[in-house]
């Protein structure tokens, strides 16, 4: 969650509104030393 901030500003400069939907949780520790897990739905 430390990242969160930059994260917001490189999702800001990836898409365009309408903004994709997206979902945040803070978690103690993600397997392998990730820093994010990011999971998609595409059609």
């Amino acid at each position: 969650m430390g990242d969160f901030a930059a994260m917001n500003e490189v999702y800001a400069r990836a898409f365009e509104a309408p903004y994709p939907a997206r979902t945040t949780i803070g978690v103690a520790a993600l397997p392998l030393g990730a820093a994010v897990e990011m999971d998609c739905i595409a059609r």
